[in-house]
């Protein structure tokens, strides 16, 4: 028989969001005045500089706190517009049939980067976290293609928490409506072929590979593996989620010597995004580490570094 998945897919946002209509005026007003700076950025793109880092995930592994802390750096440029306060663009994931103007059209001219650095007497970065970047089948090759020079930070978590984390998000939002071990059981059916699909046909964007993928995403050797392969590995940093976490100033100040920024260190390591949550059950617990146990050898494998999860 097969398994119930729950409601329809939902209409999502260009990033990653349940899409909710203008209501109102002054939202509307808003919505127009937003799509007229995306394509005035598209009509620009040419002028428009490169990452000069991205934030690769994982999903709910504190990609969300790590965008909005390196936003507080003084050398650190917001996206374009400031005001929309975007952490990232999901153009080589989910956005990538919009084509690289799209893309091109979230950052700063590299006229206003280079006005920044001269007031400032030293280069100003700009960048964005996506958290599927990590996940998807296709990031890496097309980020690379793009910016090959970017440096790639991934914030890896443990996979049982991070996987408990990413369902409660999604019913939250609206987008799950199973029960968790519901959603685990039904994981197996909903991913059956979905990579397939997208390795045979680039431009098949696949909704349950992104939201539903609740063991899947925490096979971080699968994704991280791609990444190794396609960029330096003098350029992608690691870092534990739970380190960052238990000590930010220190792990902040390792990103900073990566990007090659300036001391610094925000009023508040705000932990953004995180909500109260009921603990995962026994049962659950038991599925999710018979499940991803080897996955985690094989990671520490690959880094060369013990984990240290449950």
């Amino acid at each position: 028989m097969a398994i119930d998945h729950g409601s329809p897919t939902p209409r999502m946002t260009p990033y990653g969001a349940p899409y909710r209509a203008p209501e109102g005026a002054q939202a509307k007003l808003r919505a127009h005045s937003l799509d007229a700076i995306r394509q005035f950025g598209q009509a620009t793109a040419r002028f428009r500089a490169d990452p000069d880092y991205l934030v690769i995930g994982a999903k709910r592994g504190g990609t969300t706190s790590m965008a909005r802390w390196l936003l507080e750096h003084p050398d650190v440029s917001s996206l374009f517009p400031a005001r929309e306060t975007r952490k990232g663009t999901y153009f080589f994931d989910v956005n990538f049939s919009r084509g690289e103007g799209w893309y091109r059209s979230h950052f700063p001219t590299k006229a206003s980067l280079q006005r920044q650095a001269k007031r400032k007497g030293r280069p100003v970065l700009v960048g964005e976290a996506t958290p599927y970047y990590l996940h998807s089948i296709h990031a890496a090759e097309r980020a690379f293609q793009a910016a090959p020079k970017a440096k790639v930070i991934a914030l890896l978590r443990d996979p049982v928490d991070r996987a408990f984390s990413h369902w409660t998000e999604r019913t939250r939002n609206g987008v799950e409506t199973l029960a968790f071990e519901a959603a685990l059981a039904a994981e197996t059916e909903r991913l059956a072929g979905e990579e397939s699909r997208m390795l045979a046909d680039p431009s098949y964007v696949s909704f349950a590979h992104q939201h539903f993928s609740y063991i899947d995403q925490g096979r971080y050797v699968n994704g991280l593996s791609r990444w190794l392969d396609t960029f330096p590995a003098e350029q992608i940093l690691v870092l534990r989620s739970e380190d960052m976490y238990a000590d930010p100033g220190k792990i902040y100040g390792q990103v900073l010597e990566f990007l090659g920024l300036s001391s610094y260190e925000p009023a508040a390591f705000s932990a953004w995004n995180m909500k109260p949550k009921d603990p995962v059950s026994p049962e659950a617990t038991a599925l999710l580490k018979a499940a991803l146990s080897q996955d985690t050898i094989k990671l520490e494998a690959l880094l060369g570094r013990e984990m240290n999860w449950q």
